[in-house]
């Protein structure tokens, strides 16, 4: 997902949990645990989060935060 995959959506004002993943070109549960490390705060927070509607801003940040933990991840 970069600036332009978001614009050509800008009447998309919601995504779901597997929307979401597939506009950051990760699995769910790759989603599920970036939002665990980075934004999570509670175990109840990660309860909700398959019921959770993600905005343009919130993918926005995803996706920073995923370029930042993919370039930062030891090699395997």
């Amino acid at each position: 997902m970069d600036l332009g995959t978001l614009a050509g959506k800008a009447n998309k004002t919601q995504y779901s949990e597997l929307e979401a993943a597939q506009e950051l070109g990760v699995t769910v549960e790759q989603l599920r645990r970036l939002i665990r490390s980075h934004i999570a705060q509670s175990d109840d927070d990660l309860n909700h989060v398959a019921v959770a509607t993600f905005h343009p801003s919130d993918l926005l940040v995803l996706k920073i935060l995923a370029k930042n933990t993919l370039s930062t991840a030891p090699a395997e």
